[in-house]
């Protein structure tokens, strides 16, 4: 693969307040890439100067081989940017908006395709404003598409939406980064990121606090293996913390959950069997992305 997007020691001031303090990212060609982070952690601002509508104060960016703020024209061509509600005005209709849009191009998409790609046929004569949400997702992405881009900057898109209308939309963005199209993922949902991203990269005070995998951000953090279970007979902490790898034992009600560093299920097991006690409701869990976050966002950025 190739990089798509190349952000290098990106620095960005309002004032006296430091926004982005010496970012570094890479987006390689045909991968969701995400970027997360608690608010005020500067995911918009960088994501701004990516897109090439804020100058930058130091640092240097290419998107497409392209500076983004001093060959915006170019990058207008290449890039699509949608937002959460960005769709286009309730009284066109879908195919309406999808020849205006079709205009704006010098080599537009068959929309037709596009309609039928993305399941909005049935809509294609509907007003705007007349669609359900995921619909309007859906003709979002069509929007998106028209323009034949080869990055995509979807930044909260999925905000606001019901669950079964978020879920129908991570398809849409699948099917998106199948027909090619290197994805650029703002959100602050971890459960999305989780499902979409093959990469994330956490930023925390406006610094960089992790690139990785949502499953190497898992990895990262101490207690990231959890067993949880109901004890059959009185138990003791001692015997399960003595075992190589458990960093914890602790209760509530009568629920016992051990967290170790390595997977310590079969000596879990292996003890309980020893002394006669059976785990029921016995329960192996690994730790979501939300806790790895919150683990990683708690240090000082540049830690991890």
């Amino acid at each position: 693969m190739s990089a798509v997007i190349e952000v290098q020691n990106l620095r960005k001031k309002y004032g006296d307040v430091v926004a982005v303090d010496d970012v570094s990212l890479t987006v390689e060609q045909g991968e969701i890439f995400g970027i997360l982070g608690p608010d005020g952690a500067g995911k918009s601002t960088t994501v701004e100067c990516i897109e090439g509508l804020r100058k930058r104060d130091g640092g240097t960016i290419r998107v497409l081989g392209f500076d983004p703020y001093a060959e915006r024209a170019e990058i207008t061509r290449r890039l699509d940017v949608r937002l959460q509600d960005g769709t286009t005005s309730d009284r066109l209709q879908v195919a309406e908006a999808l020849t205006l849009y079709s205009s704006f191009y010098r080599d537009p998409a068959d929309w037709h395709v596009l309609v039928d790609s993305l399941g909005l046929n049935s809509g294609a004569t509907t007003g705007s404003g007349e669609l359900s949400c995921d619909q309007k997702q859906r003709l979002s992405m069509a929007l998106a598409l028209v323009g034949n881009p080869q990055v995509a900057v979807l930044d909260e898109i999925t905000t606001g939406l019901d669950p079964h209308a978020r879920r129908e939309t991570w398809d849409t963005i699948e099917t998106v980064r199948a027909s090619g199209v290197t994805i650029l993922l703002v959100t602050h949902l971890m459960e999305e990121a989780e499902r979409l991203c093959d990469r994330v990269a956490l930023l925390n005070k406006g610094r960089v606090a992790a690139v990785d995998t949502p499953s190497g951000l898992i990895q990262r953090i101490r207690d990231h293996h959890r067993i949880t279970f109901l004890p059959s007979l009185p138990l003791h902490d001692d015997l399960l913390t003595r075992l190589p790898g458990v960093t914890g034992v602790t209760r509530k009600d009568e629920r016992v959950t051990v967290t170790a560093t390595t997977d310590v299920l079969h000596p879990v097991l292996s003890e309980l069997a020893h002394h006669g006690i059976v785990p029921e409701g016995l329960r192996v869990e690994r730790v979501p992305l939300e806790d790895a976050l919150l683990a990683l966002t708690a240090a000082d950025p540049g830690e991890s």
